[in-house]
């Protein structure tokens, strides 16, 4: 189950806003070549400080056929706390379901989760589980603030900024994206070059949910203040499957609620859960 939760955080996490208060220039009236484009929106992304967005990711098999899916929501708040609110309405591996879907709340080094079949499996009592990420990861002998930290780590500054290796990226078109006029700009990076963009604690975990993806494809989106408006991700091997990943974002800065459950509505992780918690 833990393998299970982690997977669902992890992918749905794959996009998030990041923030910040450097402002760039807009890109209206301004000829740039795309990756200029793309260096730009992610110098963008260091400006927002809230975001929504639409999640869907899709994993196949080495036939082809759907494996996985995992869609849902996610809300995003740099300040004044780093907190995340991801809502997967539907996860599906290998053709089965996970029943009333999967609910994260990051509220900085705590996460609430809630999936209904823990109850049964754990024994569980409350809605929400409460689990301190640092405090967990020394008594159960296992990372998991490594995983449950992928929640952050694939936001839309590391997104965007992954998207600055790409050396075959070209602009294929003008679209619409949620009724905002958007330039679709397509491409590929190499993972190896593409981590070489992120911070040093970022690369190792990052080389690690890109594994056996040596080339990435993408479309971005990009909007005329340099935003990406979608973002969609597609990777993997022919022998070992692959993915696509979506995120449609908006609401860029607006306010948002991202609020810790009722205290009557957490509990702990049973202590019978920690200890068959797999290395």
């Amino acid at each position: 189950m833990r393998r299970l939760l982690v997977a669902a955080g992890a992918v749905a996490a794959i996009t998030v806003a990041g923030c910040g208060t450097t402002a760039t220039p807009s890109l209206e009236n301004v000829t740039l070549s795309a990756s200029e484009v793309l260096q730009q929106s992610a110098q963008k992304a260091d400006d927002v400080n809230t975001y929504a967005a639409d999640l869907v990711v899709n994993v196949t098999d080495a036939k082809g056929a759907q494996a996985g899916l995992v869609q849902g929501t996610m809300l995003y708040q740099k300040s004044p706390q780093v907190a995340t609110d991801i809502n997967l309405s539907q996860v599906s591996f290998n053709g089965q379901n996970l029943p009333g879907g999967v609910r994260v709340i990051v509220d900085g080094e705590v996460a609430y989760v809630k999936v209904d079949m823990l109850k049964n499996l754990l024994g569980a009592t409350k809605p929400y589980i409460r689990l301190d990420l640092k405090q967990l990861g020394s008594q159960a002998g296992v990372d998991v603030d490594q995983y449950l930290a992928q929640a952050r780590q694939f936001d839309l500054k590391t997104s965007t900024a992954l998207l600055t290796a790409s050396k075959d990226v070209k602009s294929v078109g003008s679209e619409q994206v949620g009724g905002v006029d958007t330039t679709h700009y397509a491409g590929t990076f190499p993972v190896d070059e593409a981590v070489k963009q992120l911070s040093d604690d970022q690369r190792s975990q990052l080389r690690g949910e890109l594994a056996g993806a040596k080339d990435v494809k993408f479309d971005a989106w990009i909007d005329a203040q340099g935003l990406p408006r979608k973002v969609e991700l597609n990777g993997g091997k022919p022998d070992a499957g692959a993915f696509k990943a979506t995120a449609m974002f908006k609401s860029f800065n607006e306010p948002v609620s991202i609020k810790a459950p009722a205290a009557d509505q957490v509990g702990e992780l049973p202590q019978r859960a920690t200890a068959d918690l797999p290395s």
